[in-house]
C-alpha cells in the first residue's frame, strides 16, 4: 500500500501519516499539490492520495484527470464541518477525513484500496493443495493467470505468490483492468510522454516500470479492451514496453500475474481476448474454487474475520454453535467477500459476546437463510434464464435488434442487475455497459439497478 499525503505535516495531518506508517503503508510526502503531480509522474505511484483540505483539491483531481493518472483522492481536515466537507467532494475528492485522524477510520480507508492485511487461509483439502503448488510455482519468474469467481480471494493469492518469490522485496503493483476507464488503461500501464496528447504536460511512468524488478498483477484482465490487449501481448514477450507518444523502447524486469473471473476461452471463441495472449498469460494457473465448495474454510475464515472486526471496534465476539451452522449451510454467492461482510455485520449488531443465528444478516437486513443468502439473485438469474430457453424473435428483425431484446429483457428479468445480466449473457460487464449506454443514448429505456422496465 503507497499513500501519498499532501499538505503541511506541522499539524494533525502528521498525526494520519504515523498512523498509516503504523498500518504498513509506505508514505511519500508532498507540500503541495504541483510536487504531489510531480512525484506523481515519475513513477512514485500512489494506491491512494489524502490531501490536506485546504489545498487546491480541483486542481489536482483536474491534473491527474489531465494527465491519465488514476488514484482516488481523500481529502483530511480539522473538525467535521458539513460545509468543508461537502467543498472537498463537489471539487473531486472521494471521501472526506475529520482531524483529529481516527485511527480506525484511516485504517478502512486504506483497507478499502488494498488487500495487504489479508492472510491465505487455507484448511478445506483443495485449498491446501492449491497453496502447495503456490508455494512451488512462487519462486519462478512464470507468467499466472489466477481465476475463480469474484471475491473468491484471487487477489490475496497474487499478493501470497509476490511475498514467496524472489521479488518478494520489490515493488508489487497491482491494476485493476475493469475499474479504469478504457481510454485511461494505456497511459496507466505504459505511462507517457510529454505533449503526447493534450495535457500531457511532462514525461509520466506507467505502472510496467514502477513495477520494475518486481510483480504486475493485472486483476480483471480479461476486461481490457482488445486492442490494448496487443500492446500488453508484445510487453510481455519483449519485457519492454512503448510509452503513449514515445520514440523507443523502455526495458522491463517484471513478472506478470493476472487475474480472470470469466473463463477466457470462451472470451477467446467470441473474439474478445486474444489466444495468444491468452497462452502467454496462462503458463501457470490456479484456479480458486468457490467458498461454498471448500467447507472447511468457512469457519476459520468466519472466526478471522470476527476477529478482525471485534478487534478494530474495541469487542469481544465469537460464534455461538448455531451461528456457526447456519455459516455452514448458507450459499454463499458472493464467496469470501461476502462472508467478510456478513461477519463484520455480526460483529457490530450482536448483543452478547456469542454472537447467535439472529445476527446474521444480509445487507438489506434480512437473515442469513440456509442455502439462500442470495435467494433473490438466484430467483432473478432462474428466471433470466427461462425467458431466455423461451425467447421467440419475429422474421425481419435484424441481429442488432434480436441482440438489444435479448439483452434488456435479460436485464428485467434480473431486476436491473448488471453483473447477473453479464454472466447469463455471456459477455463482460465492461460490454453489457457500453451496449446499455449505447440504447439509452438512442431513447431506449433501461432497467435501472432493482427495477424492470415500465415495458417489460
Amino acid at each position: 500500500m503507497r499513500v501519498l499525503i499532501i499538505g503541511n505535516l506541522a499539524g494533525q495531518l502528521s498525526a494520519a501519516t504515523k498512523i498509516a506508517f503504523d498500518r504498513g503503508a509506505k508514505v511519500l510526502h508532498a507540500h503541495d499539490a504541483h510536487a504531489a503531480m510531480e512525484l506523481l509522474r515519475t513513477g512514485r505511484g500512489a494506491d491512494i492520495v489524502m490531501i490536506d483540505v485546504h489545498e487546491d483539491i480541483r486542481s489536482l483531481v483536474a491534473a491527474m484527470k489531465q494527465e491519465r493518472i488514476v488514484a482516488p483522492v481523500v481529502a483530511c481536515g480539522i473538525g467535521a464541518n458539513p460545509e468543508t466537507a461537502a467543498a472537498a467532494i463537489r471539487a473531486g475528492a472521494r471521501e472526506f477525513i475529520p482531524l483529529p485522524p481516527d485511527p480506525e477510520l484511516i485504517a478502512a480507508v486504506l483497507a478499502a484500496v488494498a488487500d495487504d492485511d489479508r492472510p491465505l487461509i487455507a484448511h478445506d483439502p483443495a485449498m491446501m493443495e492449491l497453496r502447495r503448488v503456490a508455494d512451488q510455482i512462487a519462486p519462478s519468474d512464470a507468467s499466472v493467470l489466477i481465476t475463480g469467481e469474484s471475491g473468491v480471494g484471487k487477489e490475496v493469492m497474487a499478493r501470497y505468490l509476490h511475498k514467496r518469490s524472489k521479488r518478494a522485496e520489490k515493488p508489487y503493483i497491482s491494476v485493476n483492468c475493469a475499474a479504469i476507464p478504457e481510454n485511461l488503461l494505456e497511459s496507466e500501464l505504459f505511462g507517457h510522454e510529454k505533449g503526447a496528447f493534450t495535457g500531457a504536460v511532462a514525461r509520466r511512468i506507467g505502472k510496467f516500470e514502477e513495477a520494475d524488478g518486481g510483480t504486475l498483477l493485472l486483476d480483471e484482465v480479461s476486461e481490457m479492451d482488445i486492442r490494448l490487449q496487443a500492446k500488453l501481448l508484445r510487453a510481455i514477450q519483449e519485457r519492454e514496453i512503448d510509452r503513449v507518444g514515445g520514440t523507443k523502447p523502455v526495458k522491463v524486469d517484471i513478472r506478470i500475474i493476472a487475474t480472470s473471473n470469466r473463463i477466457l476461452q470462451e472470451a477467446v471463441m467470441r473474439g474478445e481476448f486474444r489466444k495468444d495472449l491468452l497462452y502467454r498469460l496462462n503458463v501457470m494457473n490456479l484456479h480458486i474454487p468457490p467458498l461454498r465448495e471448500r467447507p472447511s474454510d468457512l469457519i476459520a475464515l468466519a472466526e478471522h474475520f470476527v476477529e478482525k472486526y471485534a478487534t478494530a471496534n474495541g469487542f469481544d465476539r465469537r460464534l455461538s454453535e448455531s451461528a456457526r451452522d447456519r455459516i455452514r449451510s448458507a450459499s454463499w454467492l458472493g464467496n469470501v467477500r461476502e462472508l467478510e461482510n456478513a461477519m463484520h455485520r455480526a460483529v457490530i449488531l450482536a448483543r452478547s459476546e456469542e454472537i447467535q443465528v439472529d445476527d446474521l444478516r444480509t445487507p438489506d437486513g434480512r437473515p442469513v437463510q440456509p442455502n439462500a443468502l442470495d435467494a433473490t439473485a438466484e430467483r432473478a438469474v432462474n428466471a433470466a434464464e427461462a425467458a431466455i430457453k423461451g425467447a421467440t424473435f419475429q422474421i425481419g428483425q435484424t441481429v442488432a435488434e434480436v441482440e438489444q431484446d435479448l439483452i434488456l429483457h435479460t436485464l428485467d428479468h434480473c431486476l436491473g442487475n448488471r453483473t447477473h445480466a453479464a454472466n447469463i449473457l455471456g459477455i463482460s460487464i465492461r460490454t453489457l455497459r457500453n451496449k446499455l449506454r449505447a440504447y439509452q443514448d438512442a431513447g431506449v429505456e433501461v432497467a435501472a439497478p432493482g427495477e424492470v422496465r415500465a415495458a417489460g
